[in-house]
Protein backbone atom coordinates (compact mmCIF):
# COMPACT_ATOMS: atom_id res chain seq x y z
CA UNK A 1 0.00 0.00 0.00
CA UNK A 2 1.45 3.71 -0.76
CA UNK A 3 2.75 5.11 2.47
CA UNK A 4 0.26 8.19 3.66
CA UNK A 5 1.20 11.47 4.08
CA UNK A 6 1.41 13.73 6.83
CA UNK A 7 -1.96 15.11 6.33
CA UNK A 8 -3.44 11.59 5.88
CA UNK A 9 -2.44 10.16 8.95
CA UNK A 10 -3.39 13.70 10.76
CA UNK A 11 -7.29 12.89 8.96
CA UNK A 12 -6.95 9.46 10.46
CA UNK A 13 -6.53 10.65 13.85
CA UNK A 14 -9.45 13.07 13.12
CA UNK A 15 -11.63 10.04 12.05
CA UNK A 16 -11.01 8.50 15.59
CA UNK A 17 -11.31 11.57 17.57
CA UNK A 18 -15.15 12.08 15.76
CA UNK A 19 -15.54 7.99 16.92
CA UNK A 20 -14.37 8.23 20.02
CA UNK A 21 -16.20 11.32 20.66
CA UNK A 22 -19.67 9.86 19.50
CA UNK A 23 -20.53 10.42 16.57
CA UNK A 24 -20.28 8.24 13.64
CA UNK A 25 -18.42 9.95 10.30
CA UNK A 26 -20.03 7.72 7.89
CA UNK A 27 -23.94 7.41 9.42
CA UNK A 28 -26.82 5.26 6.93
CA UNK A 29 -29.70 6.56 8.17
CA UNK A 30 -31.31 9.36 5.16
CA UNK A 31 -30.64 12.82 5.49
CA UNK A 32 -33.57 15.14 4.64
CA UNK A 33 -32.16 17.31 2.24
CA UNK A 34 -35.35 19.63 0.95
CA UNK A 35 -33.01 22.39 -1.10
CA UNK A 36 -29.82 23.30 -3.20
CA UNK A 37 -27.41 26.05 -3.12
CA UNK A 38 -29.04 27.12 -6.66
CA UNK A 39 -32.58 27.28 -5.77
CA UNK A 40 -31.81 29.29 -2.43
CA UNK A 41 -29.90 31.52 -4.16
CA UNK A 42 -32.77 31.77 -7.02
CA UNK A 43 -35.52 31.88 -4.85
CA UNK A 44 -34.37 34.46 -2.27
CA UNK A 45 -35.94 37.68 -2.33
CA UNK A 46 -37.48 39.46 0.80
CA UNK A 47 -40.68 38.69 -0.23
CA UNK A 48 -40.09 34.86 -0.49
CA UNK A 49 -37.38 34.53 2.73
CA UNK A 50 -40.35 33.30 4.65
CA UNK A 51 -40.54 30.26 2.71
CA UNK A 52 -36.78 29.61 3.17
CA UNK A 53 -37.13 29.25 7.23
CA UNK A 54 -36.79 25.58 7.33
CA UNK A 55 -33.73 24.59 4.70
CA UNK A 56 -31.67 21.24 5.17
CA UNK A 57 -28.81 21.34 2.35
CA UNK A 58 -25.96 18.79 2.59
CA UNK A 59 -22.59 19.41 0.70
CA UNK A 60 -18.83 19.48 0.49
CA UNK A 61 -16.66 21.73 2.63
CA UNK A 62 -14.75 23.81 0.35
CA UNK A 63 -13.84 27.04 2.52
CA UNK A 64 -13.74 27.46 6.08
CA UNK A 65 -13.62 30.77 8.40
CA UNK A 66 -13.08 30.38 11.68
CA UNK A 67 -14.29 34.37 13.34
CA UNK A 68 -13.90 32.97 17.29
CA UNK A 69 -17.26 32.15 18.51
CA UNK A 70 -18.94 31.78 14.72
CA UNK A 71 -16.78 30.24 11.84
CA UNK A 72 -18.15 30.44 8.27
CA UNK A 73 -18.10 27.56 5.70
CA UNK A 74 -18.56 27.38 1.51
CA UNK A 75 -20.78 24.73 1.07
CA UNK A 76 -20.43 22.86 -2.58
CA UNK A 77 -23.88 20.36 -3.20
CA UNK A 78 -23.81 19.29 -7.29
CA UNK A 79 -25.96 22.72 -7.99
CA UNK A 80 -23.37 25.42 -6.82
CA UNK A 81 -21.66 26.53 -3.58
CA UNK A 82 -23.58 28.95 -0.94
CA UNK A 83 -22.32 29.76 2.49
CA UNK A 84 -22.86 28.79 5.85
CA UNK A 85 -22.97 30.76 9.39
CA UNK A 86 -22.38 28.82 11.96
CA UNK A 87 -22.80 30.46 15.62
CA UNK A 88 -21.24 28.87 18.47
CA UNK A 89 -24.62 29.45 20.90
CA UNK A 90 -26.82 28.13 17.92
CA UNK A 91 -25.54 24.78 17.26
CA UNK A 92 -24.42 24.22 21.19
CA UNK A 93 -27.65 26.21 23.11
CA UNK A 94 -26.75 23.96 25.98
CA UNK A 95 -23.33 24.64 28.07
CA UNK A 96 -21.89 21.34 26.51
CA UNK A 97 -19.67 23.33 23.83
CA UNK A 98 -18.13 20.42 22.31
CA UNK A 99 -19.80 20.46 18.91
CA UNK A 100 -18.39 23.54 18.04
CA UNK A 101 -15.34 24.15 20.02
CA UNK A 102 -13.73 20.29 19.61
CA UNK A 103 -15.38 19.07 16.42
CA UNK A 104 -16.36 21.89 14.18
CA UNK A 105 -13.07 23.83 15.08
CA UNK A 106 -10.66 20.97 14.89
CA UNK A 107 -12.25 17.97 13.45
CA UNK A 108 -14.11 19.45 10.05
CA UNK A 109 -11.55 19.53 7.15
CA UNK A 110 -12.00 20.95 3.94
CA UNK A 111 -13.39 17.98 1.81
CA UNK A 112 -15.79 16.65 4.66
CA UNK A 113 -19.53 16.63 3.82
CA UNK A 114 -21.91 17.82 6.18
CA UNK A 115 -25.72 18.56 6.26
CA UNK A 116 -26.72 21.72 7.76
CA UNK A 117 -29.89 22.95 8.78
CA UNK A 118 -31.44 26.89 9.17
CA UNK A 119 -32.64 29.59 7.54
CA UNK A 120 -31.83 31.83 4.61
CA UNK A 121 -30.42 35.45 5.37
CA UNK A 122 -28.43 37.70 3.52
CA UNK A 123 -25.17 38.98 5.33
CA UNK A 124 -23.91 42.49 6.38
CA UNK A 125 -21.82 42.34 3.55
CA UNK A 126 -24.62 40.77 1.02
CA UNK A 127 -23.82 37.75 1.25
CA UNK A 128 -26.80 34.96 0.95
CA UNK A 129 -26.21 32.65 3.37
CA UNK A 130 -27.96 29.81 5.48
CA UNK A 131 -27.84 30.32 9.40
CA UNK A 132 -27.23 27.31 10.53
CA UNK A 133 -29.20 25.65 13.22
CA UNK A 134 -27.41 22.21 13.35
CA UNK A 135 -24.90 20.96 11.61
CA UNK A 136 -24.74 17.42 11.07
CA UNK A 137 -21.30 14.82 10.50
CA UNK A 138 -22.14 12.75 6.82
CA UNK A 139 -18.66 12.08 5.57
CA UNK A 140 -15.30 12.39 6.41
CA UNK A 141 -12.27 12.69 3.74
CA UNK A 142 -9.40 11.41 4.57
CA UNK A 143 -7.50 12.41 1.49
CA UNK A 144 -6.59 16.28 1.14
CA UNK A 145 -7.86 18.30 -1.83
CA UNK A 146 -5.90 20.48 -4.27
CA UNK A 147 -5.68 23.58 -3.38
CA UNK A 148 -7.73 26.05 -5.69
CA UNK A 149 -8.09 29.78 -5.18
CA UNK A 150 -10.84 31.93 -5.90
CA UNK A 151 -11.86 35.69 -5.60
CA UNK A 152 -14.81 37.05 -6.15
CA UNK A 153 -15.96 34.32 -7.83
CA UNK A 154 -13.21 33.72 -10.22
CA UNK A 155 -11.06 30.82 -10.22
CA UNK A 156 -7.17 30.69 -9.34
CA UNK A 157 -4.87 27.67 -10.14
CA UNK A 158 -6.97 25.35 -11.45
CA UNK A 159 -6.33 22.31 -11.67
CA UNK A 160 -5.03 21.65 -15.08
CA UNK A 161 -2.46 18.80 -15.14
CA UNK A 162 -4.93 15.61 -17.20
CA UNK A 163 -2.79 13.39 -15.86
CA UNK A 164 -4.81 13.87 -12.67
CA UNK A 165 -7.79 15.28 -13.48
CA UNK A 166 -8.66 12.15 -16.30
CA UNK A 167 -6.96 9.54 -14.11
CA UNK A 168 -9.04 10.71 -10.86
CA UNK A 169 -12.23 12.38 -12.42
CA UNK A 170 -13.91 12.25 -9.20
CA UNK A 171 -11.79 14.99 -7.64
CA UNK A 172 -11.77 17.16 -10.94
CA UNK A 173 -15.86 17.34 -10.29
CA UNK A 174 -15.15 18.35 -7.36
CA UNK A 175 -12.50 21.30 -7.49
CA UNK A 176 -13.57 22.08 -11.25
CA UNK A 177 -16.95 22.23 -10.81
CA UNK A 178 -17.48 23.92 -14.04
CA UNK A 179 -16.49 20.57 -16.01
CA UNK A 180 -19.88 18.96 -14.77
CA UNK A 181 -21.36 21.53 -17.30
CA UNK A 182 -19.53 19.24 -19.75
CA UNK A 183 -21.60 16.66 -18.96
CA UNK A 184 -24.43 18.07 -18.52
CA UNK A 185 -24.41 19.29 -21.89
CA UNK A 186 -23.59 15.69 -23.54
CA UNK A 187 -27.00 14.22 -21.39
CA UNK A 188 -29.35 17.47 -23.22
CA UNK A 189 -27.96 16.17 -26.31
CA UNK A 190 -28.49 12.58 -26.21
CA UNK A 191 -32.15 13.97 -25.03
CA UNK A 192 -32.45 16.09 -27.89
CA UNK A 193 -31.60 13.25 -30.09
CA UNK A 194 -33.93 11.07 -28.45
CA UNK A 195 -36.58 13.43 -28.24
CA UNK A 196 -36.07 14.06 -32.18
CA UNK A 197 -36.32 10.64 -33.26
CA UNK A 198 -39.36 9.57 -31.05
CA UNK A 199 -41.65 12.27 -32.58
CA UNK A 200 -40.33 11.03 -35.69
CA UNK A 201 -42.24 7.27 -34.67
CA UNK A 202 -38.64 5.49 -34.05
CA UNK A 203 -37.92 2.91 -31.57
CA UNK A 204 -34.88 3.21 -29.53
CA UNK A 205 -33.54 -0.17 -29.25
CA UNK A 206 -30.72 -2.10 -27.45
CA UNK A 207 -28.53 -5.03 -29.96
CA UNK A 208 -25.35 -7.19 -28.40
CA UNK A 209 -22.26 -6.10 -27.35
CA UNK A 210 -20.67 -9.27 -27.22
CA UNK A 211 -20.55 -10.26 -31.17
CA UNK A 212 -20.11 -13.73 -32.86
CA UNK A 213 -18.50 -11.53 -36.42
CA UNK A 214 -17.21 -7.87 -35.57
CA UNK A 215 -19.23 -6.04 -38.53
CA UNK A 216 -20.83 -2.90 -39.90
CA UNK A 217 -17.41 -1.28 -39.98
CA UNK A 218 -13.90 -1.23 -41.21
CA UNK A 219 -12.14 -1.47 -38.11
CA UNK A 220 -9.61 -4.03 -35.57
CA UNK A 221 -11.78 -5.55 -33.12
CA UNK A 222 -11.59 -6.40 -28.94
CA UNK A 223 -11.87 -10.69 -29.10
CA UNK A 224 -12.48 -12.63 -26.09
CA UNK A 225 -13.66 -16.11 -25.39
CA UNK A 226 -17.14 -17.62 -23.72
CA UNK A 227 -16.28 -20.24 -21.55
CA UNK A 228 -19.38 -21.69 -22.12
CA UNK A 229 -20.35 -21.99 -25.57
CA UNK A 230 -16.44 -22.20 -26.27
CA UNK A 231 -16.54 -19.56 -28.88
CA UNK A 232 -14.42 -16.62 -29.92
CA UNK A 233 -16.75 -13.16 -29.17
CA UNK A 234 -16.08 -10.12 -30.51
CA UNK A 235 -16.52 -6.57 -28.85
CA UNK A 236 -18.97 -4.71 -31.03
CA UNK A 237 -16.92 -2.40 -33.26
CA UNK A 238 -20.81 -1.03 -34.97
CA UNK A 239 -24.13 -2.28 -34.34
CA UNK A 240 -25.33 -1.92 -38.02
CA UNK A 241 -25.98 -5.11 -38.93
CA UNK A 242 -28.25 -5.65 -36.05
CA UNK A 243 -30.35 -2.53 -36.37
CA UNK A 244 -30.64 -3.66 -39.89
CA UNK A 245 -31.92 -6.70 -39.29
CA UNK A 246 -34.67 -4.85 -37.65
CA UNK A 247 -35.37 -3.20 -40.37
CA UNK A 248 -35.94 -6.48 -42.33
CA UNK A 249 -38.28 -7.51 -39.08
CA UNK A 250 -40.53 -4.72 -39.47
CA UNK A 251 -39.83 -1.95 -37.74
CA UNK A 252 -39.94 1.43 -39.91
CA UNK A 253 -37.10 3.57 -37.69
CA UNK A 254 -34.69 2.40 -34.92
CA UNK A 255 -32.10 3.64 -33.46
CA UNK A 256 -29.81 3.16 -30.38
CA UNK A 257 -27.28 4.78 -28.06
CA UNK A 258 -24.54 1.96 -28.44
CA UNK A 259 -21.01 1.97 -26.77
CA UNK A 260 -18.56 0.49 -29.50
CA UNK A 261 -14.94 -0.80 -29.23
CA UNK A 262 -12.15 -0.50 -31.52
CA UNK A 263 -8.58 -1.70 -31.03
CA UNK A 264 -6.63 0.93 -32.06
CA UNK A 265 -4.97 4.02 -31.24
CA UNK A 266 -5.42 6.52 -28.96
CA UNK A 267 -5.64 10.35 -29.29
CA UNK A 268 -7.08 13.81 -28.86
CA UNK A 269 -10.41 12.31 -30.83
CA UNK A 270 -9.95 8.80 -30.70
CA UNK A 271 -10.74 6.65 -27.31
CA UNK A 272 -10.72 2.68 -27.64
CA UNK A 273 -14.45 2.72 -26.16
CA UNK A 274 -16.63 5.20 -27.75
CA UNK A 275 -20.34 6.34 -27.90
CA UNK A 276 -22.36 6.05 -31.41
CA UNK A 277 -25.66 7.00 -31.92
CA UNK A 278 -26.99 5.12 -35.39
CA UNK A 279 -30.69 5.55 -36.78
CA UNK A 280 -31.85 3.64 -39.18
CA UNK A 281 -35.16 4.60 -41.55
CA UNK A 282 -37.01 2.61 -43.86
CA UNK A 283 -38.19 3.55 -47.01
CA UNK A 284 -35.47 6.31 -47.01
CA UNK A 285 -32.60 7.53 -49.05
CA UNK A 286 -29.12 9.38 -48.03
CA UNK A 287 -30.78 12.56 -49.43
CA UNK A 288 -33.30 12.66 -46.98
CA UNK A 289 -30.86 11.02 -44.43
CA UNK A 290 -29.00 14.65 -45.43
CA UNK A 291 -32.13 16.92 -44.60
CA UNK A 292 -32.98 14.87 -41.18
CA UNK A 293 -29.39 15.59 -40.08
CA UNK A 294 -29.17 19.19 -40.68
CA UNK A 295 -32.37 20.04 -38.92
CA UNK A 296 -31.18 17.42 -35.66
CA UNK A 297 -27.82 19.59 -35.84
CA UNK A 298 -29.41 22.48 -35.81
CA UNK A 299 -32.16 22.42 -32.99
CA UNK A 300 -29.12 20.67 -30.89
CA UNK A 301 -27.44 23.62 -31.22
CA UNK A 302 -30.33 25.90 -30.37
CA UNK A 303 -31.01 23.66 -27.21
CA UNK A 304 -27.84 23.98 -25.69
CA UNK A 305 -26.55 27.77 -27.04
CA UNK A 306 -29.93 29.77 -28.40
CA UNK A 307 -28.44 30.52 -31.76
CA UNK A 308 -26.85 27.98 -34.32
CA UNK A 309 -23.25 29.52 -34.02
CA UNK A 310 -21.03 27.35 -31.67
CA UNK A 311 -17.53 28.49 -30.23
CA UNK A 312 -14.81 25.96 -31.22
CA UNK A 313 -11.40 27.27 -29.91
CA UNK A 314 -11.05 30.47 -32.05
CA UNK A 315 -13.65 29.23 -34.70
CA UNK A 316 -17.03 30.25 -34.65
CA UNK A 317 -19.22 27.03 -36.67
CA UNK A 318 -22.94 27.25 -37.58
CA UNK A 319 -24.58 24.82 -37.92
CA UNK A 320 -27.57 26.56 -39.69
CA UNK A 321 -29.03 24.32 -42.30
CA UNK A 322 -28.79 23.54 -45.10
CA UNK A 323 -24.80 22.36 -45.07
CA UNK A 324 -22.39 22.37 -47.69
CA UNK A 325 -22.08 19.30 -50.03
CA UNK A 326 -19.16 18.57 -52.45
CA UNK A 327 -18.26 14.59 -53.54
CA UNK A 328 -15.46 12.88 -52.67
CA UNK A 329 -13.02 13.11 -55.92
CA UNK A 330 -14.31 16.60 -55.91
CA UNK A 331 -12.66 16.98 -51.95
CA UNK A 332 -9.89 15.56 -53.19
CA UNK A 333 -9.37 17.76 -56.26
CA UNK A 334 -9.86 20.72 -54.55
CA UNK A 335 -7.42 20.22 -52.10
CA UNK A 336 -4.74 18.91 -54.08
CA UNK A 337 -4.94 19.72 -57.78
CA UNK A 338 -5.30 16.15 -58.89
CA UNK A 339 -8.07 14.28 -60.45
CA UNK A 340 -8.41 10.36 -59.17
CA UNK A 341 -11.89 9.42 -60.14
CA UNK A 342 -10.51 7.19 -62.81
CA UNK A 343 -7.12 6.12 -61.39
CA UNK A 344 -6.79 2.29 -60.43
CA UNK A 345 -5.26 1.01 -57.78
CA UNK A 346 -1.61 1.64 -59.05
CA UNK A 347 -2.12 4.75 -59.93
CA UNK A 348 -3.51 5.52 -56.54
CA UNK A 349 -0.28 4.30 -55.15
CA UNK A 350 1.84 6.40 -57.62
CA UNK A 351 -0.40 9.31 -56.57
CA UNK A 352 -0.09 8.76 -52.73
CA UNK A 353 3.72 8.44 -53.12
CA UNK A 354 3.97 11.77 -55.39
CA UNK A 355 1.88 13.54 -51.91
CA UNK A 356 4.40 12.27 -49.53
CA UNK A 357 1.36 9.69 -48.03
CA UNK A 358 2.67 6.87 -46.48
CA UNK A 359 0.92 3.71 -47.80
CA UNK A 360 1.09 0.19 -46.62
CA UNK A 361 1.02 -3.19 -49.34
CA UNK A 362 -1.68 -4.62 -47.64
CA UNK A 363 -4.17 -1.41 -48.65
CA UNK A 364 -6.54 -2.03 -51.59
CA UNK A 365 -8.08 0.81 -53.74
CA UNK A 366 -10.96 1.85 -51.07
CA UNK A 367 -8.16 2.35 -48.24
CA UNK A 368 -5.99 4.33 -50.87
CA UNK A 369 -8.32 6.94 -51.45
CA UNK A 370 -9.25 7.30 -47.94
CA UNK A 371 -5.76 8.02 -46.94
CA UNK A 372 -5.34 10.66 -49.24
CA UNK A 373 -8.49 12.12 -48.39
CA UNK A 374 -7.74 12.06 -45.13
CA UNK A 375 -4.06 13.31 -45.00
CA UNK A 376 -4.85 16.05 -47.66
CA UNK A 377 -8.59 17.45 -47.58
CA UNK A 378 -10.59 16.50 -44.40
CA UNK A 379 -9.09 18.97 -41.97
CA UNK A 380 -10.13 22.05 -44.29
CA UNK A 381 -13.84 21.53 -43.74
CA UNK A 382 -13.97 23.52 -40.14
CA UNK A 383 -18.14 24.40 -41.29
CA UNK A 384 -20.21 21.60 -41.50
CA UNK A 385 -19.81 19.97 -44.76
CA UNK A 386 -21.31 16.66 -46.50
CA UNK A 387 -18.63 14.51 -48.49
CA UNK A 388 -21.05 12.85 -50.01
CA UNK A 389 -20.53 9.80 -53.30
CA UNK A 390 -18.15 7.71 -51.89
CA UNK A 391 -15.95 5.24 -54.79
CA UNK A 392 -17.34 1.89 -53.88
CA UNK A 393 -14.19 0.50 -52.70
CA UNK A 394 -14.89 2.58 -49.57
CA UNK A 395 -18.17 1.26 -48.62
CA UNK A 396 -19.15 -2.74 -48.70
CA UNK A 397 -22.52 -1.78 -47.10
CA UNK A 398 -23.34 0.89 -49.25
CA UNK A 399 -26.00 1.20 -52.11
CA UNK A 400 -24.22 1.97 -55.33
CA UNK A 401 -25.20 5.27 -56.99
CA UNK A 402 -28.33 5.61 -58.84
CA UNK A 403 -26.66 7.61 -61.21
CA UNK A 404 -22.90 7.46 -61.02
CA UNK A 405 -21.29 4.27 -62.15
CA UNK A 406 -18.18 3.19 -59.33
CA UNK A 407 -19.70 5.46 -56.76
CA UNK A 408 -22.30 4.69 -53.66
CA UNK A 409 -24.73 7.16 -51.77
CA UNK A 410 -23.00 7.77 -48.73
CA UNK A 411 -22.23 10.79 -46.99
CA UNK A 412 -19.96 11.95 -44.32
CA UNK A 413 -20.23 15.12 -42.06
CA UNK A 414 -16.97 16.92 -41.65
CA UNK A 415 -16.91 19.50 -38.80
CA UNK A 416 -13.94 20.99 -37.57
CA UNK A 417 -12.03 19.28 -39.54
CA UNK A 418 -13.33 15.66 -38.40
CA UNK A 419 -16.17 13.13 -39.21
CA UNK A 420 -18.95 13.48 -37.43
CA UNK A 421 -21.31 11.41 -39.14
CA UNK A 422 -21.84 8.65 -41.67
CA UNK A 423 -24.77 7.85 -43.25
CA UNK A 424 -26.13 5.59 -46.43
CA UNK A 425 -28.38 4.40 -49.01
CA UNK A 426 -28.10 0.87 -47.15
CA UNK A 427 -27.59 -1.75 -49.62
CA UNK A 428 -30.77 -4.28 -49.75
CA UNK A 429 -29.10 -6.54 -52.35
CA UNK A 430 -28.43 -9.76 -51.02
CA UNK A 431 -26.12 -11.13 -54.12
CA UNK A 432 -24.37 -7.87 -54.46
CA UNK A 433 -23.44 -7.56 -50.30
CA UNK A 434 -22.64 -11.22 -50.75
CA UNK A 435 -19.85 -9.65 -53.85
CA UNK A 436 -19.09 -7.02 -51.33
CA UNK A 437 -18.34 -9.25 -48.29
CA UNK A 438 -16.27 -11.39 -50.51
CA UNK A 439 -14.15 -8.53 -51.95
CA UNK A 440 -13.60 -7.63 -48.41
CA UNK A 441 -12.19 -11.48 -47.42
CA UNK A 442 -9.73 -10.68 -50.37
CA UNK A 443 -8.38 -7.83 -48.56
CA UNK A 444 -8.16 -9.72 -45.01
CA UNK A 445 -6.00 -12.18 -47.09
CA UNK A 446 -3.58 -9.48 -48.10
CA UNK A 447 -3.02 -8.87 -44.54
CA UNK A 448 -5.85 -5.78 -43.69
CA UNK A 449 -6.76 -6.36 -40.35
CA UNK A 450 -9.43 -3.99 -40.45
CA UNK A 451 -11.69 -5.20 -43.62
CA UNK A 452 -14.95 -6.79 -42.76
CA UNK A 453 -15.66 -10.74 -41.87
CA UNK A 454 -18.63 -12.41 -43.95
CA UNK A 455 -21.86 -12.44 -42.06
CA UNK A 456 -23.66 -14.85 -43.08
CA UNK A 457 -26.50 -15.02 -40.98
CA UNK A 458 -26.86 -11.24 -42.42
CA UNK A 459 -26.69 -11.76 -45.35
CA UNK A 460 -29.65 -14.30 -44.54
CA UNK A 461 -32.15 -11.78 -43.15
CA UNK A 462 -30.98 -9.94 -46.28
CA UNK A 463 -32.64 -12.97 -48.61
CA UNK A 464 -36.27 -12.17 -46.85
CA UNK A 465 -35.87 -8.58 -47.89
CA UNK A 466 -35.35 -5.43 -46.86
CA UNK A 467 -36.85 -2.72 -47.61
CA UNK A 468 -35.31 0.61 -49.20
CA UNK A 469 -33.18 2.32 -46.15
CA UNK A 470 -31.19 4.74 -45.04
CA UNK A 471 -28.86 4.57 -41.66
CA UNK A 472 -26.53 7.04 -40.24
CA UNK A 473 -23.92 6.80 -37.60
CA UNK A 474 -22.91 9.74 -35.27
CA UNK A 475 -19.85 10.18 -32.90
CA UNK A 476 -21.54 11.24 -29.95
CA UNK A 477 -18.17 12.30 -28.09
CA UNK A 478 -16.98 14.24 -31.05
CA UNK A 479 -20.52 15.98 -31.20
CA UNK A 480 -20.07 16.68 -27.36
CA UNK A 481 -16.36 17.90 -28.15
CA UNK A 482 -17.53 20.27 -30.87
CA UNK A 483 -21.00 21.46 -28.73
CA UNK A 484 -18.96 21.69 -25.64
CA UNK A 485 -16.00 23.84 -26.95
CA UNK A 486 -13.57 20.86 -25.74
CA UNK A 487 -10.55 20.48 -27.92
CA UNK A 488 -9.78 16.84 -26.78
CA UNK A 489 -12.18 13.73 -26.19
CA UNK A 490 -10.76 12.67 -22.86
CA UNK A 491 -12.51 15.98 -21.82
CA UNK A 492 -16.25 14.57 -22.54
CA UNK A 493 -15.50 11.45 -21.10
CA UNK A 494 -15.84 10.78 -17.65
CA UNK A 495 -13.45 8.14 -17.34
CA UNK A 496 -10.84 7.96 -20.14
CA UNK A 497 -8.92 5.05 -21.06
CA UNK A 498 -5.26 5.25 -19.81
CA UNK A 499 -2.22 3.70 -18.77
CA UNK A 500 -2.21 1.55 -15.32
CA UNK A 501 -0.63 3.72 -12.92
CA UNK A 502 2.61 3.37 -11.90
CA UNK A 503 2.87 1.13 -8.65
CA UNK A 504 -0.44 0.00 -8.96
Amino acid sequence: MTSLSEQEIIRREKLQELENAGINPYPAEEYPVNNTAANIKAVYSEETKDQLQNICVAGRVMKKRDMGKAAFISLQDHTGAIQLYIRRDDICPGEDKTMFDTVFKKLIDLGDILGAKGYAFVTKTGELSIHVTQLDFLAKSLRVLPNVAEKDGETFDAVTDPEFRYRQRYVDLIINPGVKDTFIKRTKIMQTIRDFYNDLGYLEVETPILQPIPGGATARPFKTHHNALDIPLYMRIANELYLKRLIVGGFDGVYEFAKDFRNEGMDRTHNPEFTVMEMYAAYKDYEWMMRTTETLLEKIALTLHGTTQVQVGEKVIDFKAPFKRISMYDAIKEHTGIDISEMDEAQLRDTCKQLGISVAPSMGKGKLIDEIFGEKAEHNYVQPTFIIDYPVEMSPLTKKHRSKPGLVERFELMVNGKELANAYSELNDPIDQRQRFEDQVKLMERGDDEAMYIDYDFLRALEYGMPPTSGIGIGIDRLTMIMTNNLSIQDVLFFPQMKPERGQ
